[in-house]
């Protein structure tokens, strides 16, 4: 089974979103018992909370169910449990390559790299409004769409 972890600062957004989209794109594809997706934060901040009520509105206006979802830290094990870890931004990008261990085999790129636009950031909406919101769902939604082209040539 492939294993893939989105990561954003708190989980309360961006990862949870990634994650919600993933899984809906696997389950249409009939591909959920052989990838499986998870998400956390690189804080502790929000741990055990669901995601954002906004982030929850905008993404079950999409048809993604993100109240389930509860928030959690990054933990050393994510580096030998998942193949994949997408970061949302560049500053994750940096945070979990530093933290990689030298024998993970972890491969961790930026979330708009499956989408053909490596240094594009998926832009924290946390503190804007509602366009913020679904500006991240687009590019989650892009950039999920190249991830799973990606796994499903890996399976």
């Amino acid at each position: 089974m492939i294993q893939v972890l989105f990561v954003c600062t708190g989980n309360i957004c961006r990862s949870p979103s990634g994650e919600a989209v993933l899984r809906r794109m696997i389950d249409d594809a009939g591909l959920s018992n052989r990838i499986s997706v998870d998400s956390c934060g690189l804080e502790g901040w929000h741990i055990g909370k669901s995601p954002d009520e906004r982030s929850q509105a905008h993404a079950l206006k999409r048809g993604y169910e993100l109240a389930s979802l509860r928030a959690r830290q990054l933990s050393g094990d994510d580096f030998s449990r998942f193949d994949y870890m997408i970061a949302m931004d560049s500053g994750h990008l940096g945070d979990l390559t530093q933290m990689k261990p030298a024998v993970s085999a972890t491969d961790i790129r930026m979330m708009m790299h499956y989408a053909g636009k490596p240094d594009t950031n998926v832009p924290d909406p946390f503190y804007d409004g509602p366009e913020a919101f679904e500006l991240a769902l687009d590019l989650i939604e892009e950039g999920c769409r190249g991830l799973l082209k990606q796994l499903q040539g890996k399976l």
